[in-house]
C-alpha cells in the first residue's frame, strides 16, 4: 500500500492469520486475513478483486463466533506477480454498532495476548 494511504488509517491494524470466505457477485475466494482493524482488513490472495468491488466476508477469528460483513475493495497491491504480500485491502460497509464492538473485542484480545 502506498505510504500516504497507510498514514490515513484511523484505526491501528493487528496482524492475524484468519481464514476468510470472500464473495462478490462473480467470484468466491477462500483466502487469509493477515491484518484487521475496526474499519477494514487485508485479504491475502493472488486473485484480488478490482477496487470498488462490493464483497461479503465471513470469518471466525476465535472459532467461537463468526462474523459476516459487507465490504468494498479499497485498494489492491499493484503488482501481484512480484509482491511478497499480494492481495487487497477491504473496508467494512454498513457494520452495526454491536458487530463492530464484537470485532473490536476480538482484535483487542489478540493484541493483548501477543507480546
Amino acid at each position: 500500500m502506498p505510504e500516504h494511504e497507510a498514514s490515513r488509517r484511523a484505526e491501528k491494524r493487528v496482524e492475524v492469520c484468519w481464514s476468510v470466505d470472500c464473495r462478490s457477485e462473480e467470484t468466491f475466494l477462500f483466502a487469509q486475513i493477515t491484518n484487521v482493524s475496526a474499519l477494514g482488513l487485508f485479504v491475502r490472495t493472488d486473485l484480488p478483486l478490482p477496487v470498488g468491488t462490493p464483497v461479503r466476508l465471513r470469518f471466525a477469528p476465535d472459532g467461537d463466533g463468526s462474523f459476516e460483513f459487507a465490504g468494498e475493495v479499497a485498494w489492491v497491491n499493484a503488482d501481484v506477480r512480484h509482491s511478497r504480500n499480494p492481495g487487497m485491502g477491504v473496508r467494512f460497509v454498513g457494520i452495526g454498532a454491536e458487530d463492530r464492538e464484537r470485532l473490536v473485542e476480538a482484535i483487542h484480545t489478540i493484541a493483548y495476548v501477543r507480546p
